[in-house]
């Protein structure tokens, strides 16, 4: 087969994978604009109000796909709202896209739920233990004030369908891309090869995962989901990107909280906190 019939394979191979993607993927991102739109702001009254639950809530809080809730909390945070253990968890527990890849990818389902458990117990667990030995040495005291317009929450309504459509294409596009290029370097390459080249069957790899999810876009979390898929990285190194891919979040953080060292300090427990997770695991389960 030359070049051009493998370059043509690998395109129309990875157009039919994330062709079947899109009824799905719509109907989740519809879904969860409709949650957004509708009790986006019921969700920051009640982080605001849980108190001393606040790591357990945020965690939970950013299972929810996308980094809506990630960009939320680093607003509340930026305005003395929430704890830095708080501010943690959701951004430990979100996910961006992953979830939504990982239901579009057949046999993949019960993935899902395993991801989501361990990211939760990793949010809530490192939520309260920095609020318990590091909040004083983390956080530099604020007057609370009101959420910023970052997060887009008093812009225009414009309803739910076209914002779903809008994140559906952007993230078939991610996709197709990064399915493109895997499905090449495969064909090219083969797994093994692309494994070890990213630390596989190392401790590091889940260190590699951390660093490329600390990428503040959902192209990181779709990367990291594709190459798990592939079965290039462990469940451990996957978790360790994710873990750090807080999306946006982290540049709302930097743009409102104008403490640059406390903002590196809360970047560095992610960090810290995400690669001991996936070393963690790597050796333990």
């Amino acid at each position: 087969m030359d070049l051009f019939e493998s370059l043509k394979e690998v395109v129309l191979d990875s157009g039919i994978d994330c062709v079947k993607m899109l009824p799905f993927l719509f109907a989740a991102f519809l879904l969860i604009e409709g949650l957004e739109h509708y009790s986006g702001g019921a969700l920051a009254r009640i982080l605001k109000k849980v108190g001393v639950a606040g790591p357990l809530v945020g965690a939970i809080a950013g299972c929810v796909p996308q980094c809506g809730f990630s960009v939320m909390a680093a607003n509340l945070y930026a305005g003395g709202v929430i704890s830095p253990g708080t501010l943690l968890s959701v951004f430990i527990a979100t996910s961006d896209e992953a979830i939504l890849i990982i239901m579009g990818s057949p046999g993949y389902m019960k993935e899902v739920g395993a991801l989501l458990a361990v990211k939760v117990l990793i949010g809530a667990s490192a939520g309260y233990l920095v609020d318990l030995f590091l909040k004083d040495k983390i956080m530099v005291p604020k007057e609370q004030g009101e959420l910023c317009t970052e997060c887009g929450c008093q812009e225009p309504q414009v309803g739910i369908l076209l914002p779903a459509w809008w994140h559906t294409i952007r993230i078939f596009v991610y996709l197709f891309l990064f399915t493109c290029i895997l499905h090449g370097a495969i064909e090219l390459l083969g797994v093994e090869k692309i494994s070890t080249m990213l630390l596989g069957d190392t401790i590091f790899q889940p260190v590699a995962a951390a660093v490329i999810g600390l990428i503040p876009n959902c192209a990181a979390s779709v990367l990291l989901t594709q190459l798990y898929l592939s079965g290039a990285i462990s469940f451990a190194s996957v978790i360790a990107g994710l873990c750090t891919g807080a999306g946006v979040g982290l540049v709302v953080l930097f743009k409102m909280n104008h403490n640059r060292i406390e903002n590196l300090k809360i970047v560095g427990m992610l960090l810290g906190i995400s690669i001991a997770a996936g070393i963690g695991i790597d050796l333990f389960v």
